[in-house]
């Protein structure tokens, strides 16, 4: 199965290391990050799930829930989370799925043959509240993930979801944005009352609304 943006996040119910979840239910009315790791007691994965656990407190500002997943069984998870709290100095604070018959990764296309034709890549998937997938991006296993930029993306997909912006390159919370294009002069008035700046017909730039 090939997921797309738009596309509903598909739904299942997998043991975690917080016991047995489903994922809809989970997530309830807030956001979501599933993400996936090649393989229990590997470098790269030790240092993202430690970074995770750490940014736990600034997903939760963003009404976010994360979830790891990798093909190994729930004991090799547990056993794992010693390693991750010692050498990250942060332990274990969110739930990692456990998905040895692969049920979830062939879900959302997580199993790359060309790469590893059974270990999952380093998948993202970010999802809204309707359960939508709004975000896809795919590493390779050799590269370790930027979850600063994945908290980069939720801000302005929450941010655009709710005022007619784009954000622009390299934008973070706070900074001036773009109205969008389909919004007339006279409508941005009415929504954008500390006006903007004109670089082109185009290209309107307004402080962040919500600031």
């Amino acid at each position: 199965m090939t997921l797309r943006l738009g596309d509903i996040a598909p739904d299942f119910t997998a043991d975690t290391t917080d016991g047995t979840i489903n994922f809809h239910e989970f997530l309830g009315d807030g956001w979501g990050v599933l993400f996936s790791h090649p393989k229990d007691f590997t470098p790269v994965c030790t240092t993202e799930l430690g970074m995770v656990s750490k940014l736990k407190p600034e997903f939760e500002k963003r009404d976010t829930k994360v979830v790891g997943l990798s093909v190994d069984p729930i004991e090799s998870h547990k056993a794992w989370t010693d390693d991750i709290e010692e050498t990250q100095g942060h332990a274990l604070n969110f739930p990692l799925i456990a998905d040895p018959d692969r049920t979830v990764s062939d879900l959302y296309d997580m199993i790359h043959p060309n790469a590893n034709d059974t270990l999952t890549v380093r998948s993202v998937f970010i999802i809204s509240p309707q359960k939508q997938v709004k975000l896809i991006i795919t590493y390779p296993a050799s590269t370790g993930r930027n979850f600063d930029e994945i908290l980069r993306v939720i801000d302005s997909l929450q941010l655009t979801a709710n005022y007619s912006v784009a954000t622009p390159v390299n934008w973070v919370d706070g900074e001036d944005v773009i109205i969008v294009p389909a919004l007339s002069d006279e409508d941005a008035k009415t929504k954008f009352p500390k006006g903007w700046k004109a670089l082109k017909p185009y290209l309107r730039v307004t402080p962040q609304p919500n600031k």
